[in-house]
This record gives C-alpha cells, sequence and structure tokens, in this order.
C-alpha cells in the first residue's frame, strides 16, 4: 500500500473501520481503480478480490474544498467545474430507482422518482440538497439549474451519497457528487466516481453504517500531501467536514 495512504489510514479517528479508496495516478487523469479496505485489531487491510475499475471528472480532480499551504497552483473544487473532489469524504444514503435496496445493502437507502430533484443553482437556499417536489411542480419555478435524480438512463439506479460540501454548504463550492453506475465503460463524469453496475452493487453490500465507512479520494501525489495533518475532516483540512 502507498505510504502516504497508509499514513492517512492510520491517523483516522478510530471510528471508522471502512474505507473506500479511490485513487488514480496524476490530477487530470479521469480513470482510477476503486479498493475496499477494513480496520482490524491488527490494521487496514484490503478486501480479498480484484479492485473495481472507477471513472472520475471529466477535468480530473480538485481539492475538495482549500488548498494545504504552500500549493497555490492546484484547482479547488468549483460549481461546473467537472472535477472530482479530493478529500476524505462521509457516505450516504444510497439511492436508485427501485422502490428498495439492492440485496445486501444496509445503508439507508433513498428511492429516487421523477419528482426527486438535486439544486445546482449557488445562490438557491437548498444549494447542494435533494429535494422532493409536489406533484406537477415545475422546478423551473424554483430554481436556475437542477439535476433530475430518476433518470432517463441507468447511471442512477444504484448510487450513494459523497458528503461533499454538504456541512457547511459552501455557495458556488460544487454539489451533487456522489458514487454512481457510469453511462459507458470508462466513461468520464461531471465530478462523480462512476463505476460498472456489478461494482456499483458489490460496494453498496460491502459498507456496513455501523462501522462509519468514508470515502478517500484523490491522485497519489495529492494524497502524499494530505498525509501530513491537518486531516480533512478536521479543522484546517482539506476536505468535507461531516465524516
Amino acid at each position: 500500500m502507498d505510504a502516504a495512504v497508509s499514513t492517512i489510514l492510520e491517523s483516522l479517528p478510530t471510528r471508522h473501520r471502512q474505507v473506500l479508496l479511490a485513487t488514480a495516478t496524476d490530477w487530470r487523469d479521469t480513470r482510477g481503480e476503486l479498493q475496499l479496505l477494513s480496520r482490524n485489531d491488527t490494521g487496514w487491510r484490503p478486501r480479498e478480490g480484484d479492485t473495481i475499475g472507477v471513472s472520475f471528472g471529466r477535468g480530473g480532480f480538485a481539492w475538495g474544498s482549500r488548498r494545504p499551504g504552500g500549493r497555490r497552483a492546484d484547482p479547488v473544487k468549483t460549481e461546473g467545474d467537472g472535477c472530482s473532489p479530493v478529500g476524505i469524504f462521509g457516505l450516504g444514503p444510497a439511492f436508485g430507482y427501485a422502490s428498495g435496496p439492492p440485496a445486501g445493502c444496509r445503508l439507508p437507502y433513498r428511492q429516487a422518482t421523477d419528482r426527486d430533484f438535486w439544486v445546482d443553482a449557488p445562490e438557491a437556499p437548498e444549494y447542494n440538497r435533494w429535494v422532493t417536489l409536489p406533484a406537477g411542480e415545475d422546478p423551473a419555478t424554483r430554481w436556475r439549474c437542477w439535476e433530475r435524480m430518476r433518470r432517463d438512463d441507468a447511471q442512477y439506479s444504484m448510487g450513494l451519497v459523497v458528503h461533499y460540501n454538504l456541512g457547511p454548504v459552501r455557495p458556488g463550492a460544487g454539489s451533487a457528487i456522489f458514487m454512481h453506475v457510469w453511462r459507458a465503460a470508462g466513461d468520464s463524469t461531471a465530478g462523480c466516481t462512476a463505476m460498472n453496475p456489478e461494482g456499483m452493487q458489490e460496494v453498496l453490500a460491502w459498507l456496513d453504517p455501523a462501522l462509519r465507512p468514508v470515502l478517500l479520494q484523490g491522485p497519489l501525489s495529492a494524497l502524499s500531501l494530505l498525509a501530513t495533518p491537518p486531516l480533512p475532516g478536521a479543522p484546517g483540512g482539506s476536505g468535507d467536514d461531516s465524516t
């Protein structure tokens, strides 16, 4: 395991006993791999079996909230930049088109219907929130831009909310960051982390909310910087504070 990743894992509070590790090599990479890691009495161990191939944002990566000191040339995520956020993030709920969760899923689950929207307009009070509208109400009367949670394709047929920019919400810092099914094998996203349906189902069945799972994500060069305190999730860190 990469030394920087090991340092970050050992620095996580002991309440976190599952990690989804999504990595690439460089900042502009749009493809990478996902490992499922568990903590036991002797340390962190990868789940047996192959890693899961994933795709990232079309713009590569950007720091989740603020750069580590001295990294002024590195990008920080903003709304619409097409970048996947770098940092450590809480997870959940799971979501999908079915009325109930996929087999084995223990996470809280929310069905996505044609009345469900994720608000992308930074000026809206509901920015970066999932909102269910009354039947017949047009979202265009409420917001300048939004995302339909019940899409016309399979991308949100199974998914997982990533706790990016959720607490507190920073207008314009980016919204609607999920893990979900990819549109086609290897296709980049608008900033989410995507994989094949089998991989998504595998992830949802593996995660245990009692083990306080988190997502650790970014290019390996960035994770080496995160290995130096303060870590994301701590005051002054570079990830979301909702872990």
